[in-house]
């Protein structure tokens, strides 16, 4: 009975204690709302200064033209309009825009590689040693023709010697430097595209193909300087836009940044989007200057003028062609280069509202950058494309995609197509000519067109090609310039980890 009683009064001390502690937490917070008015919120000024990311919301709101718009959600949450220009322009002190554009000019380190690798693949001679032409003087033509459509390297080439004679260097994109400590990136000046497409074959009295030749000797070369053994070749850019452009050399040089126009022929681990960069062709038709066409006056409805009999991904262009061939307003032939075959494409393009881009052989092709120039909504069949600029790009605002499975369904594609709307057409016509620039190669470069969107391009690279280079560093010995200018390694003492 004893030990009851005692239990009985331990149970009720432990309550009396826990109702005074309650008490006191009420009355406490009781004073300090009436004190402040409300609870105290935690001061932001006690923790240290950050600034976060800019986060980027795509939203189907509309602007005064009906087209879809990207809203930039700061961080306080509000949601302003991003500032009226179009993507991949600078703002005129060079910061960066809603759109992802660099801040400041994007510091490249160019080899000065022989002549043999570039222009005089071009037939130049260069005389008294020099490495490059004078471009105040002489600027080696490229030659036409399919060659023009894989022509990236020329002008990425041309933009950085122009760097060093510019009159107002820190308005540029990229600016080439002379001391590679100082450069973002490292560019490796080869015309692989070109090298392909006229030295590939091998003469009767060669062992290997100039082009061969060429990428093994660019091997040898990169792999024995400082810069890429510093990096591991992470933050070299390789220029291999046609697809069997560098087909030996790519397993070896696959670290770096390689500019291409698809990943069709490419291992996953060799080449992806997260590493490398996605360059557009140069189209081949003419643009479209002062362009007054408009929905009603464009009659055909559906265009389409190329190979038809396609391997790997390019079968739906037969099966396309059996399905649409005998409506009355698509016009879907066989096409070529002979008989002015990209003049009468360009005509074609120009007189049609839609125009078909169907995976071939790859999953690119220069079809899509043709329909561009020409104003004709692109409709791209191709489930393993990637595209130009992307990240900051919104294709859909003026191209059409669909499916292959759902393309090669009786009825389906062109079903689809006749629901678009004047308006819908009209919308994607408009926002087709405000784009077209960004898709322009010329020289001198000018703001916003291909040659400064693929600076633009791999400059978004560069934080995660320095992330990548660091991380290589932790266990293995890591490889630091010396106080000489050579190169040294620093290894961890023995047991250390």
């Amino acid at each position: 009975m004893a030990e009851k009683q005692s239990s009985s009064a331990a149970r009720k001390s432990f309550f009396a204690l826990f109702l005074t502690t309650i008490v006191l937490f009420v009355l406490s917070w009781l004073f300090v709302l009436r004190s402040t008015g409300r609870p105290r919120p935690l001061d932001r000024k006690v923790l240290p200064t950050q600034k976060l990311p800019t986060v980027f919301h795509h939203v189907k709101s509309q602007s005064s033209n009906g087209l879809r718009r990207a809203i930039l959600v700061n961080n306080g949450g509000r949601e302003e309009e991003p500032p009226k220009r179009e993507q991949g322009f600078q703002d005129k002190d060079g910061a960066m825009n809603c759109n992802g554009n660099v801040k400041e000019s994007l510091k490249i380190f160019m080899y000065d590689l022989d002549p043999e690798f570039h222009f005089g693949l071009l037939d130049w001679k260069p005389q008294g040693g020099r490495v490059w032409p004078d471009f105040r003087t002489e600027i080696p033509p490229y030659p036409g023709g399919l060659n023009l459509q894989h022509s990236i390297e020329y002008w990425l080439t041309l933009d950085l010697l122009a760097s060093e004679i510019s009159d107002n260097p820190n308005n540029r994109v990229a600016m080439r430097v002379q001391n590679s400590s100082e450069a973002d990136l490292i560019f490796v000046p080869f015309f692989s595209s070109l090298s392909y497409n006229r030295f590939s074959k091998q003469n009767p009295h060669q062992k290997k193909s100039m082009n061969k030749v060429l990428q093994a000797k660019l091997v040898k070369f990169l792999t024995a300087q400082k810069e890429w053994k510093m990096s591991g070749g992470r933050d070299h850019i390789v220029m291999a836009h046609h697809p069997n452009s560098m087909l030996d050399a790519r397993m070896q040089l696959w670290p770096s940044i390689f500019v291409l126009a698809d990943f069709g022929r490419y291992p996953l681990n060799i080449a992806n989007v997260d590493k490398d960069v996605i360059a557009p062709y140069k189209h081949m038709v003419e643009s479209y200057a002062n362009d007054t066409s408009d929905f009603d006056s464009r009659q055909t409805l559906l265009f389409f003028q190329g190979s038809i009999y396609r391997k790997d991904g390019g079968f739906a262009r037969q099966e396309l062609f059996y399905l649409l061939k005998d409506e009355k307003d698509v016009h879907f032939a066989f096409g070529s280069l002979k008989n002015n075959g990209v003049i009468k494409a360009g005509q074609g393009m120009r007189l049609s509202k839609f125009c078909l881009n169907i995976a071939g052989d790859t999953p690119s092709s220069n079809r899509l950058f043709d329909a561009i120039a020409s104003h004709c909504v692109p409709v791209i069949i191709s489930d393993d494309i990637e595209l130009p600029y992307e990240d900051i790009l919104d294709y859909s605002e003026f191209c059409i995609f669909v499916r292959t499975s759902d393309a090669v369904k009786e009825n389906f594609l062109i079903n689809l197509i006749r629901s678009i709307s004047k308006e819908e057409w009209t919308q994607m016509w408009e926002k087709l000519k405000e784009v077209e620039a960004l898709f322009e190669y010329q020289y001198p470069a000018k703001d916003g067109d291909a040659v400064q969107m693929i600076w633009q391009s791999l400059a978004r690279k560069v934080p995660g090609v320095k992330m990548k280079i660091n991380k290589s560093r932790r266990y293995s010995d890591a490889v630091v310039p010396d106080k000489d200018g050579g190169l040294r390694s620093i290894q961890a003492p023995k047991n250390f980890w």
